[in-house]
């Protein structure tokens, strides 16, 4: 577990707890938070919360949550990437065409990475990624984001990650992404 002081805006900080979570039990908190920081809809939740859950039962699956005073307020899963999974599927051709298909290879890919917006800009995201890229096996690390200049963007930048392949478009999803991939382990500032 690490515990950080906190950065509450109130007089007492908060501290913020991370460590491993167990997030097929607490799934519908995790997509509370992603619902909010990601503006989701029930619709995109209900959806969501199928593939998470099954998620957590691929072979070396893991996830991470932070928590104040035991609340989850962000979290991070991810997994070894397999090319037959849904998600390499779809980038795979965009990388390839970018001569980076083989980053889909001994790969850990993250998976979701969300921070309740209150608890944002205060280190959370950066500790949760690196923290379970450091317990990877993997020599290098791959994740989608959202293809616009953005904080979380920014975040991956500082870490190492750069752009594989952009304007990736997935199947009902309104804007397109990019692929970005870092070796591990991640840089740390």
């Amino acid at each position: 577990m690490l515990h950080f002081p906190g950065h509450g805006h109130r007089r007492e900080p908060d501290d913020v707890v991370i460590g491993p979570l167990d997030l097929a039990a607490r799934v519908d908190e995790a997509l509370a938070v992603q619902a909010i920081a990601f503006g989701l809809g029930a619709d995109e939740v209900a959806v969501r919360r199928q593939i998470v859950v099954r998620h957590m039962t691929y072979p070396g699956a893991r996830a991470l949550g932070a928590t104040v005073a035991g609340n989850l307020v962000g979290f991070v899963y991810g997994m070894p990437n397999d090319r037959t999974h849904w998600w390499s599927t779809v980038v795979e051709p965009y990388l390839r065409a970018q001569g980076h298909d083989h980053w889909l290879d001994d790969s850990f890919v993250i998976t979701e990475l969300h921070v309740h917006p209150h608890h944002q800009n205060h280190g959370i995201g950066r500790t949760l990624i690196t923290t379970i890229t450091d317990g990877a096996t993997e020599p290098r690390s791959i994740l989608s984001a959202i293809d616009v200049d953005s904080p979380a963007r920014g975040l991956y930048r500082s870490l190492g990650y750069d752009d594989l392949a952009r304007q990736v478009l997935f199947p009902s999803a309104p804007k397109p992404y990019a692929v970005m991939g870092a070796p591990l382990p991640l840089r740390r500032r």
